[in-house]
């Protein structure tokens, strides 16, 4: 895998400052001016970029209120149905476009999870320098293959990931002659208790799958991240 790459201005090596991405997520409320104010507020606190998610409640789950498709974990949205949740959740398309110049005249390097290849095909409207495939995605082997064939770096999380899925995602890139690859340590769990954390996982991803590793963060405080940079 390359081990020097850019995302936007901002280079990615061994030897690079911390790439520090703020994720903008459904923090929004659907509301436009509190996601300005949180681009604001991003910059404010040093972070290189911004990641937005990119999907539609129909191109994300079905419109469907059986069980499958019904919110039972023990969370604040339990009873929902999916297609409800995500509803109120996504950031409007049309919004998307307007935020990332807002976000680049501030000096921030905007780009997106996106859940499907029309997603993708969006993103590139926007032409964005990255794309990010969520921890939940790493098995959607269709979308890495899609995204990788963009030609641009690709930050995969591994959170439900096991060995073999993050191999598979890693030589589905390769084979698209995408090696720009950044994996992410990260706990699927919101939010992730310290004791799980295992941060030496990173440096056996590094050594196990010879890329560029980070950290992709769900706990509460900073005391994680610090010490997974230091890593």
């Amino acid at each position: 895998m390359n081990e020097k790459f850019k995302i936007g201005n901002f280079e990615i090596s061994k030897n690079s400052p911390t790439f520090i991405i703020a994720e903008l997520s459904a923090n929004h409320c659907k509301d436009f001016e509190i996601a300005v104010k949180t681009l604001k507020a991003i910059k404010k606190s040093g972070a290189n970029a911004v990641k937005f998610q990119t999907y539609t409640p129909g191109t994300i789950t079905l419109k469907c209120d059986n069980d499958y498709f019904k919110i039972k974990q023990g969370t604040i949205w339990d009873g929902k149905i999916l297609y409800d949740l995500y509803q109120e959740a996504y950031m409007p398309l049309q919004w998307q476009p307007k935020l990332k110049k807002i976000a680049e005249d501030l000096g921030l390097i905007v780009f997106s999870s996106p859940f499907d290849k029309s997603s993708v095909d969006f993103l590139e409207g926007m032409d964005v320098p990255a794309y990010k495939i969520a921890s939940f995605e790493i098995t959607d082997i269709p979308l890495i293959e899609y995204v990788a064939s963009m030609g641009k770096p690709i930050i995969i999380s591994t959170g439900i990931a096991d060995i073999e899925d993050i191999e598979l995602a890693i030589e589905t890139c390769k084979k698209e002659g995408n090696e720009d690859v950044i994996l992410l340590k990260c706990t699927s769990s919101y939010p992730s208790p310290l004791d799980e954390m295992n941060l030496l996982t990173i440096h056996d991803m590094k050594k196990r799958f010879d890329t560029i590793v980070g950290l992709s963060d769900h706990t509460l405080g900073n005391d994680v991240a610090i010490a997974a940079v230091s890593l």
